[in-house]
């Protein structure tokens, strides 16, 4: 397993959610047998928050702790802030320390309503 941090990671995570991702943003990724397996995207940087788009599987807590580490550390924001129609994601959000803030009608289409989950750098489970 490897980390990597190249646009491989944006276009995984952006077939695996359906839409495209543009820029600017950064990432980051887990990489298995040259193959992208698990990937964050980060942008919509506010200063204060982060948008956070996550698609795949096999996360470790090394990775999570990078995630943690890049958001809260390096671009100094206090949450971060996950948007999905998934209650998949959701739960995934939610064991990360995150709660769910809201609802947003028609987020992704007609009658595909998106959960705002925010996690707060205080909550985060994986602060390194």
């Amino acid at each position: 397993m490897k980390i990597v941090d190249d646009v491989r990671v944006a276009r995984f995570v952006g077939e695996r959610v359906g839409s495209v991702i543009y820029p600017p943003f950064t990432c980051m990724g887990i990489e298995r047998h040259d193959e992208i397996a698990a990937g964050a995207v980060f942008n919509c940087f506010t200063g204060s928050d982060c948008q956070v788009t996550i698609a795949g599987h096999g996360w470790t807590h090394g990775f999570l702790a990078e995630v943690g580490v890049y958001v809260f550390g390096k671009l100094g924001c206090i949450r971060m802030t996950v948007e999905t129609e998934q209650p998949k994601v959701v739960r995934i959000a939610e064991r990360l320390g995150g709660q769910v803030e809201g609802m947003k009608r028609n987020q992704f289409g007609p009658g595909r309503d998106g959960f705002v989950v925010g996690i707060l750098k205080d909550e985060y489970r994986f602060s390194p």
